[in-house]
């Protein structure tokens, strides 16, 4: 078995094509947006989920459900591109990056808790195993992602640049499954999810990481009180940045519409969309 499941894309159009051939790495045809969403309801539902379900749910997992809704949508943005040709992954998988702080004064380490078949989950399950997932980061449980960094603590920073680019071109232009070694299954998934407004920040852009050939990263907000528009009235709202990066190879303003007309639905009629509260 390969170190993922994909399928070749056959129906590629010619604009595609041309923007494969014009960008040869993942660090050129970046893209960057943001789009502001409404939270009332949203931070209404997490209230009000905490209190039915006692899980301890957050703005990063709807963010999350929602972005593996879109995926489901639009499954051309679910790919990778191997050799200069679009494969489809077979799997929604996301990842959110956390952070370590364990390793003394003024020292933390930032990794990725991936999330298998996440559009198929529900909320309740997907906050859960996130959870876990995350525990098992932070406390250096996760035997796996533990021997690859190890593996890549015996690097020396001179080969470091080398060491990735190689690293990349195993495990998904020639799709090996390099587990046997200590590097992590499809560590960072098809979308990376990283909260910058647990930093305070409002907008962040997040810079697209060649060697994992994760095509999308998404960064929510902070949420701030903002004033808006309702029905033809100015009033006080609660409103979220969510920021975007994604590579322009094989990702354009349609797949990036898709996802983001899914997030903002979803996202702004909580009670409808998500899990019954």
């Amino acid at each position: 078995m390969g170190h993922l499941e994909l399928i070749p894309k056959k129906d590629v159009s010619s604009f595609r094509k041309m923007a494969i051939g014009t960008w040869q790495t993942a660090y050129d045809p970046t893209v960057y947006g943001t789009m502001r969403i409404r939270m009332d309801k949203s931070l209404a539902y997490i209230e009000r989920f905490r209190e039915v379900h006692g899980v301890r749910l957050t703005v990063t997992h709807l963010v999350a459900k929602a972005v593996a809704e879109g995926l489901k949508r639009c499954p051309d943005a679910n790919a990778i591109l191997r050799f200069n040709k679009i494969y489809l992954r077979k799997q929604i998988t996301l990842s959110v990056l956390v952070v370590q702080a364990d390793q003394g004064d003024g020292k933390v380490d930032l990794t990725a808790a991936r999330i298998e078949d996440a559009d198929q989950k529900t909320l309740k399950t997907l906050a859960a195993e996130m959870q876990d997932t995350i525990d098992k980061v932070r406390n250096r449980k996760d035997l796996a992602l533990e021997k690859g960094k190890g593996t890549i603590g015996l690097i020396p920073f001179m080969w470091m640049n080398m060491f990735l680019k190689l690293l990349g071109f195993l495990m998904y232009t020639l799709n090996i499954d390099l587990s046997f070694l200590g590097m992590p299954k499809d560590a960072f998934g098809g979308v990376t999810i990283t909260n910058v407004g647990s930093l305070g920040l409002d907008i962040a852009y997040v810079p697209l990481v060649p060697y994992t050939n994760t095509p999308i990263f998404i960064a929510p907000g902070a949420v701030l009180d903002m004033p808006v528009v309702e029905d033809g009235k100015v009033i006080a709202g609660k409103v979220m940045s969510l920021n975007a990066s994604f590579d322009h190879r094989f990702i354009d303003g349609f797949h990036a519409g898709v996802l983001a007309k899914t997030v903002k639905e979803m996202m702004e009629n909580p009670f409808e969309k998500f899990d019954p509260v």
